[in-house]
C-alpha cells in the first residue's frame, strides 16, 4: 500500500539524529526521517529509516495504516480490497463498519459487553477516538499518542520508536478512578497474507492451541468461507512470527509473557464479511469479552490511580 497518492500532499521531510542509545544499537549510522502528510483529509504521521516505514492517523485511534519493509517492498498491513478508505466512526459503532485497515488497539474489551453498568463497544473505545500527538516526542523522532477513554476511567498512551528493523511500541495505561478497575487489552494488527507465508510459534505456545491445524496454512488454505479465532494461554514464551522462505519476508512480534500471557490468532478466509486477512494479537487475557474474562480472572487489574507499562517489539525482516 502506497500512502502517497492523489489524496496525499507531502510536507517537509525532516531528519532527526538518533539518541545515544539508539546510535549504539544501530552502529551510529541510521537516521530517522519524520514526515506529516495529508491522506484522504487526515493528518498522518510517518517515521522512516533505511529498513522500515510506519504511518499512523492520530484522529482515527492512532491507527497504523502502513508498516512497510523497505528492503523487500512488502506492505504488511491489510486493507479492504476496494482500497484504503479512511473515515471517522462514533463510539459504539460496530467494528465491521469502520475503515478496517491496519493496526489498532482494543481496550478495555474486544467483544462488546456490559460491565459495571457500562456498555462497552465492539473492539473497545480507542479505535473510534481521536488521539493527541505529543510534540516534544515528535521532535525527537518518536510518535507518542494519548487518549482519555470516555466510558471507562483509563488514560492510554503509546510511543512508537524505530530502531534499525524494530518497531518498538511502549504502552502506558493509567486508572483515573478511586476504585480498582479491570480491563482487557489486545493489539489488533490485520495482516496482508501472501503465498508462502507460514506461521512460526514456540512449541510451548503451539501445544496450547489444541490442534488448530488450519492456522498452519495461512495464505494457501484452508478453503474460503471460513474464519477462526483461537487463544493460546497462558503462554510462557512471548513471540510469534510470519515467515516467508520464498520472498525472504519476516514479521516477528516479541513481548514479555509475564505481562501479556495470551496470544489470540485470527484467520479470516472469507467467513467474516468476505475478507481475507490474519491477525497476531498479543493480549493480557481472554476470551474477548471483558465481562467473561473478569469472571474467569483472566484480565488485567489496576489498583486505584495505579498505572502499568508494557512493550511490544515488532521486527520487520530477518
Amino acid at each position: 500500500m502506497n500512502i502517497v497518492g492523489e489524496h496525499a500532499r507531502p510536507r517537509t521531510v525532516e531528519e532527526v539524529a538518533l539518541s545515544p542509545a539508539q546510535a549504539r544499537h544501530d552502529g551510529g549510522k541510521m537516521r530517522i526521517r519524520r514526515q506529516i502528510r495529508s491522506v484522504q483529509g487526515f493528518k498522518t504521521y510517518q517515521l522512516t529509516n533505511d529498513r522500515v516505514r510506519v504511518a499512523l492517523v492520530p484522529e482515527l485511534g492512532a491507527r497504523l495504516i502502513s508498516l512497510k519493509d523497505l528492503r523487500t517492498g512488502r506492505e504488511w498491513l491489510w486493507h479492504p480490497t476496494a482500497g484504503l478508505k479512511l473515515f471517522r466512526n462514533e463510539c459504539g459503532d460496530n467494528f465491521e463498519n469502520g475503515p478496517l485497515v491496519g493496526l489498532d488497539e482494543c481496550l478495555p474489551t474486544i467483544a462488546p459487553c456490559s460491565w459495571r453498568e457500562r456498555n462497552l463497544p465492539d473492539h473497545g473505545e480507542i479505535w473510534t477516538a481521536a488521539s493527541e500527538v505529543h510534540s516534544g516526542a515528535w521532535e525527537d523522532g518518536l510518535i507518542r499518542t494519548s487518549v482519555s477513554l470516555s466510558i471507562s476511567p483509563f488514560d492510554f498512551e503509546r510511543t512508537i520508536e524505530l530502531r534499525n528493523n524494530e518497531v518498538r511500541m511502549t504502552y502506558h495505561l493509567k486508572n483515573r478512578a478511586a476504585s480498582e478497575q479491570l480491563y482487557l487489552w489486545a493489539m489488533h494488527p490485520l495482516i496482508q497474507l501472501q503465498s508462502g507465508d507460514e506461521l512460526e510459534l514456540p512449541a510451548s505456545t503451539r501445544a496450547l492451541l489444541n490442534g488448530a491445524a488450519s492456522l498452519d496454512f495461512l495464505a494457501s488454505g484452508p478453503p474460503g468461507g471460513e474464519c477462526h479465532k483461537v487463544f493460546a494461554s497462558k503462554i510462557s514464551e512471548g513471540w510469534a512470527a510470519i515467515n516467508n522462505a520464498k520472498t525472504g519476508d519476516r514479521l516477528q512480534f516479541d513481548w514479555n509473557p509475564a505481562q501479556n500471557d495470551t496470544l489470540g490468532l485470527w484467520l479470516n478466509r472469507g467467513g467474516w464479511h468476505g475478507h481475507h486477512h490474519f491477525a497476531l494479537e498479543p493480549s493480557n487475557g481472554e476470551p474477548d469479552a471483558l465481562s467473561v474474562a473478569a469472571q474467569n480472572k483472566r484480565c488485567g487489574v489496576l489498583a486505584p490511580h495505579a498505572s502499568v507499562t508494557w512493550l511490544i517489539c515488532i521486527r520487520v525482516g530477518n
